[in-house]
């Protein structure tokens, strides 16, 4: 075996390693494209705590124009679902007109100890926006001591990986 060969094959495993343990670092979907105005299940990756402590509490905040948000139960944890006027109502299903929809919800519990990682799953159907665009869940992570608020928005032409605790991010993909 030649030592380019190795020293190449080094260096992928390195490459490999440093952004896998990037990925985990943050919390985030885990499925980062969906279809415009589809049904939408995904789950809140959390990959540790804070600073070695536990994880007690996930608050997330839903992004404009999602309906029918359900989160998913998990034993251990209590959930609280906080709900806001629209601003227009609209006509839903079976002509039922809504006026509200979930703003946010909160998982408290655990605690989810820093060495290990959940989910927090999540339903809703997407806004129809356009494909391409981005939709964030900014996050905020409370742990037994201290806390973390996954809410950066990377600035138009950069990304997740150029802000500190980027807010877990679903682009929008075409109908089919």
């Amino acid at each position: 075996m030649s030592f380019n060969y190795v020293k190449a094959a080094v260096c992928a495993a390195t490459m490999t390693c440093a952004a896998v343990t990037g990925a985990q670092a943050h919390i985030v979907l885990d499925t980062r494209e969906a279809v415009a105005g589809s049904y939408f299940k995904s789950a809140l990756r959390v990959g540790h705590g804070c600073s070695g402590s536990g994880t007690v509490s996930i608050t997330v905040t839903l992004p404009m124009g999602t309906m029918y948000v359900r989160p998913q139960l998990k034993p251990g944890w209590r959930i609280e679902i906080e709900r806001e006027p629209l601003a227009e109502p609209v006509k839903g299903y079976h002509g039922k007109v809504i006026t509200d929809r979930v703003a946010r919800i909160t998982w408290t519990g655990g605690p989810l100890p820093d060495a290990y990682f959940d989910e927090f799953g999540i339903q809703m159907k997407l806004p129809a926006s356009a494909p391409g665009d981005v939709l964030h869940f900014p996050v905020l992570q409370k742990c037994e001591q201290g806390a973390r608020d996954w809410a950066e928005i990377p600035p138009v032409g950069k990304t997740s990986h150029d802000v500190t605790s980027p807010a877990p991010a679903l682009r929008l993909l075409p109908k089919p």
